[in-house]
């Protein structure tokens, strides 16, 4: 009873999504109207560069179809942000969910019936129950190992950014404007976190739209606070003329300084995590060296 029911909400939910994809429904005229006075939303300055695998390439019609069924709001904010500091569209991110639950829903079932064709007998339901809890694990699998990478990359963001605050100082005490400052200290580094700050700064000139609005988007994008800090100094001293390049400078050190204390604070976990090896060694080699003189006493008595 309980599986016809399963099998039935499944069946049920995948007509749904099929019909809801094919066969969106219409909208009213107030909200048709209102489509047409919308202001059309900024597009990322994150370029995604990572074109997938075979697991994008396995799941990208279904995740198109699941896209056009409004099924995007299941990759959360903070899985975006992580995705856009990887260079990774949302698109290849819910194929490869969808390919890796497709293949945790069809692995237990599988391995049943191999068992079963080697004799072995199975209750319905262990099977049934496997099925599901595969394709839920693989669907939140992709989701667990982007944050780490996105971290690393988000600190290797904040060492190119200090390295930027000091070209953007050096470019004010010559004497140029903030605009020019900015674009010559982006246009000097390499690396990706470069690339996104030049990519970020030429849409911004070719949206006729200042360099610091963008630079706060691209923060925003990537969850980098300091981006937002510096986007913010910066407008400061465009909009209204104020002298920033002490400021600037400052934030600079202060950005190095918190950089060397947290590659510290790494430094000493790692040194305490090596701790219990050099325990359990010492341990073994003297559980070795007494062990005859032990294995004699028991003997002797």
């Amino acid at each position: 009873m309980i599986a016809a029911l399963l099998c039935g909400a499944g069946v049920g939910t995948g007509l749904f999504l099929m019909v809801r994809g094919m066969a969106p429904p219409r909208p009213s005229l107030a909200e048709a109207l209102a489509q047409l006075r919308r202001m059309p939303e900024p597009t990322s300055l994150v370029v995604a560069r990572d074109s997938g695998g075979f697991a994008h390439r396995m799941g990208r019609p279904l995740a198109e179809v699941l896209l056009r069924a409004g099924a995007g709001v299941v990759i959360w904010p903070r899985v975006r942000r992580d995705l856009a500091v990887l260079g990774r569209n949302t698109e290849r991110h819910l194929a490869e969910k969808v390919t890796l639950a497709i293949v945790g829903l069809l692995l237990v079932p599988d391995c049943a019936a191999l068992l079963s064709l080697a004799g072995a007998t199975l209750p319905v339901a262990l099977p049934l129950w496997g099925s599901l809890v595969g394709a839920v694990a693989g669907f939140v699998l992709p989701d667990l190992g982007i944050h780490a990478e996105a971290e690393a990359r988000r600190r290797d963001f904040r060492h190119a950014l200090g390295s930027f605050l000091d070209l953007v100082v050096i470019a004010l005490a010559g004497g140029g404007g903030v605009e020019t400052a900015l674009g010559d200290a982006a246009s000097v580094g390499e690396g990706w976190a470069f690339d996104e700050l030049r990519h970020s700064l030429d849409a911004a000139r070719l949206a006729r739209d200042t360099p610091w609005s963008a630079l706060e988007r691209l923060g925003d994008e990537l969850g980098v606070a300091e981006l937002g800090e510096l986007a913010a100094s910066v407008g400061l001293a465009g909009a209204e003329g104020a002298k920033v390049r002490a400021s600037l400078g400052a934030k600079a050190s202060s950005l190095r300084s918190h950089q060397l204390a947290e590659a510290e604070t790494t430094a000493q976990a790692a040194t305490e995590k090596m701790s219990l090896p050099v325990v359990l060694l010492f341990a073994g080699f003297l559980c070795f060296i007494g062990y005859p003189a032990v294995e004699r006493v028991l003997t002797g008595l």
